[in-house]
């Protein structure tokens, strides 16, 4: 009885650590490190061109591997943008767009 409770209980601890470090080891994660000294400031402003950077958590997925596509072919124009972009393979853009979607 005793190893029984013993079983469960290591069960119940490594369920809840998986949880609650769930977000900890999203792919998106790690990959989104550089966007987040832009996109992750509230009320930021761009020095040249100016403009407000949008924010990009709790956007939909579907519209950031949009976004980051056209910057990575530069058929959307922004040269800060395009050279982060560049370097990202399909599953970057995709692991990215799905952790910010996560965000609130």
């Amino acid at each position: 009885m005793k190893s029984m409770n013993k079983l469960l209980a290591a069960t119940f601890i490594i369920l809840f650590a998986s949880y609650a470090f769930a977000d900890e080891i999203h792919p998106g994660k790690i990959k989104s490190e550089t966007c987040t000294g832009c996109h992750a400031i509230p009320g930021y402003n761009n020095v040249y061109p100016t403009y407000k950077v949008p924010k990009l958590a709790g956007q939909h997925s579907d519209y950031i591997v949009s976004a980051l596509k056209a910057y990575r072919s530069k058929d959307r124009n922004h040269k800060t943008m395009h050279a982060n972009a560049i370097g990202l393979s399909d599953q970057d853009i995709n692991d990215i767009a799905k952790y910010f979607e996560l965000l609130k």
